[in-house]
């Protein structure tokens, strides 16, 4: 099975939806994805569809933004 990659900038809001997605899912489910700690992968997050963070993007591609830490035009910034 694909994992599912969740996307974060490490603000309290990212970081709290962090521990809450990988009880929810498993940690052997879901890559963690610091952005902030791995600017490499922004435009790989703004690819996939990520407008805002924390977002999670599932294995089949569908982005889910969880609640509102901050927007990729902030994560750049």
């Amino acid at each position: 099975m694909a994992k599912s990659v969740f996307y974060h900038a490490g603000c309290p809001v990212c970081v709290s939806a962090e521990h809450d997605i990988v009880n929810l899912v498993g940690e052997s489910n879901v890559e963690v994805v610091h952005l902030g700690d791995d600017n490499s992968r922004i435009e790989e997050a703004e690819n996939a569809g990520v407008k805002s963070v924390p977002a999670l993007v599932t294995p089949n591609g569908h982005v889910l933004h969880i609640n509102f830490g901050a927007s990729m035009a902030d994560v750049k910034g």
